[in-house]
């Protein structure tokens, strides 16, 4: 009768464990797939950014020698993504394939100017920041106008600030369930030895000595939960990787790194502060409010 006791006591235990360990996974793996979207959120508001280019047109006696010497000054600027010198020749054939069709063949002679396109970092990308670079290259005696999409970088700026906004929210609230939901998986599983605790404590155990195993029982609980959403969260990533190259996931590896690292170390920490907070807990009730 006591080993058939002790086989059910043993198969309830494993079940205990294998349901919090599954309950961190998932949770940690939820909370590392919404790192990976706000990760992507950044990368694809910033491709966005930086498509916006800032245009130079020079003046018709000005030398392509000295427009190159100034696109090589543009190049080491700390603003600078990338430009792109376009000339007249290849802007009339660049508006010819656009529209179908050469107005040249009507005005005898081409009316466009030699530029040069900036391509801006996104952290540049700002109507404040833009209007600076506008304000630096409309004074060259090279430059005859300079142009950029005004209300097109003012809708990305706006709308990059809303959207963090509601990402922030959304990334506090997502970690207040997660840290509910682990705290209470790994309440229900100390609460289940509360008679243990109180029937030690009476025999003269100290506090830190009854704690102590059930906190490292718990961190061993959130290391392989942890492990279990890391492996679950590569898995992710290489299947949007594979099918979504584009963004460019796996070449963010600092980043990616980071955050599973944060995830591990969540999954570690969330875990030792619950038990430690609900192992007090009982610890600081009599023996009567232990069956309530």
């Amino acid at each position: 009768m006591s080993k058939s006791f002790e086989k059910y006591h043993k198969r309830r235990l494993r079940s205990s464990f294998v349901s919090v360990v599954l309950s961190i996974s998932l949770v940690l793996f939820l909370l590392g797939f919404l790192g990976l979207l706000i990760i992507n959120t950044k990368n694809v508001s910033n491709y966005f950014k930086e498509q916006a280019a800032i245009t130079l047109f020079f003046k018709n006696d000005v030398k392509k020698e000295g427009i190159l010497n100034l696109q090589a000054s543009i190049d080491s600027e700390e603003f600078t993504r990338s430009s792109k010198f376009i000339s007249k020749k290849e802007a009339a054939q660049i508006y010819k394939e656009e529209n179908g069709e050469d107005f040249m063949d009507f005005l005898g002679y081409n009316p466009l100017q030699n530029s040069i396109d900036i391509f801006v970092k996104a952290d540049f990308v700002t109507p404040e920041k833009m209007a600076e670079i506008e304000k630096i290259y409309s004074g060259n005696q090279f430059v005859s106008d300079v142009s950029y999409d005004k209300p097109l970088v003012e809708l990305l700026t706006e709308n990059v600030k809303k959207i963090s906004f509601f990402i922030l929210i959304f990334s506090g609230l997502a970690t207040l369930i997660v840290v509910i939901l682990i705290n209470s998986s790994l309440r229900l599983s100390v609460y289940s030895k509360r008679f243990t605790i109180k029937t030690m404590q009476m025999v003269g155990a100290t506090k830190n000595f009854i704690r102590n195993p059930f906190i490292w029982r718990s961190v061993k609980l959130g290391i392989i939960g942890a492990i279990i959403a890391l492996i679950e969260l590569s898995i992710v990533v290489y299947y949007i990787d594979i099918n979504f190259p584009n963004l460019g996931l796996l070449q963010n590896q600092i980043e990616l790194i980071g955050l599973f690292g944060g995830i591990f170390i969540i999954g570690i920490l969330i875990t030792w502060l619950s038990t430690f907070f609900a192992t007090q807990r009982f610890l600081n009730l009599r023996t009567d409010e232990l069956y309530y």
